[in-house]
């Protein structure tokens, strides 16, 4: 992202300094903007927590934007303020609207069924790897060849939230699928490599190995279908499948099923809640990890069990 103001600069440099993601620079810098266009691009040190709260107000009144949108701008600003301006915002004393609580719609079994045969193989492989071994979309989609390990039944997640690692179940039923992937992904690294060109890398290890991308090991498993500059080294590279390839994949396979009548609000990863009535994310989730391990993964006796501790406080 090229920024103009020497401000944003400074502000991009230090989220990338303490390792915040690209996602979170992104939208951090996108709610710190409109604060200050908001503010009439005064500069942030010469506001305080009173015109936080009004900035907020207005997102909530004139803009009408949801709790978890007032939350995301909210954590921006308390990062610009408590962590680069060094002036801590303390208790604005600020309250959220209440989240006013809704009937659930619940889609049936056999439904699910039809929407799972809408998919195409590879996102039905995502589906599965999503719900079987308990990734988030963004886990799933930079997957590289070397996280999998067919031997041990089990998926290496590197830098999950929180900038987090482990280790998860791999169901063996996927192995032909996933092998066909991991095929026909080399064969596309081996014509990008005689390009010049390869999968994207983490932080600077395309500096430290500069032959890596050459590497089978790194591909992607779920590649993108066209190359791309990254975002901080300025390199052309293919990188991953976007995020919204199978969300409107799922779209789709929704309208084909004939179910478009129906308003089916839910995440790509299950959504657990400890205490309190199941959400309509939880049922739906439910139905699907059922269907796909019963019909679909068949899983061993440990992958059962971990399904089983996941949801019994649900």
């Amino acid at each position: 992202m090229q920024l103009r103001s020497p401000f944003m600069q400074q502000l991009q440099q230090n989220m990338r300094m303490r390792g915040y993601s690209l996602r979170t620079e992104k939208t951090y810098l996108y709610w710190i903007r409109d604060y200050i266009r908001f503010h009439n691009r005064q500069h942030p040190m010469n506001l305080t927590s009173d015109h936080v709260v009004q900035f907020l107000s207005y997102l909530s009144n004139s803009r009408d934007v949801a709790i978890n949108t007032q939350k995301t701008a909210l954590n921006a600003l308390a990062f610009l303020y408590n962590q680069f301006l060094n002036q801590p915002l303390g208790d604005i004393g600020f309250n959220y609207a209440k989240r006013q609580r809704k009937i659930p719609i619940v889609i049936s079994q056999q439904e699910v069924q039809t929407i799972l045969k809408q998919l195409s193989q590879r996102d039905r492989i995502i589906f599965s790897l999503l719900y079987g071994s308990g990734l988030r979309i963004t886990e799933c989609l930079r997957l590289r060849i070397k996280d999998l390990a067919f031997d041990h039944s089990s998926i290496i997640v590197h830098d999950g939230k929180g900038g987090k690692d482990r280790k998860t179940i791999l169901s063996p039923l996927l192995y032909s699928s996933l092998k066909e992937l991991i095929q026909d992904a080399t064969k596309l690294q081996a014509l990008d490599n005689k390009r010049g060109i390869g999968p994207s890398l983490p932080h600077m290890l395309g500096k430290k190995y500069p032959n890596a991308y050459r590497q089978p090991a790194w591909m992607f498993i779920f590649p993108s279908t066209t190359i791309c500059q990254h975002p901080i080294t300025g390199k052309v590279c293919r990188h991953h499948l976007h995020d919204s390839v199978p969300r409107k994949a799922l779209k789709k396979a929704v309208a084909e099923a004939g179910l478009n009548t129906k308003k089916i609000n839910y995440k790509l990863r299950p959504v657990i809640y400890p205490t309190g009535q199941p959400s309509v994310v939880q049922i739906i989730s439910r139905i699907i990890c059922v269907i796909l391990f019963v019909t679909v993964l068949q899983p061993s006796y440990y992958a059962r069990a971990v399904i089983y501790v996941q949801y019994k406080s649900c």
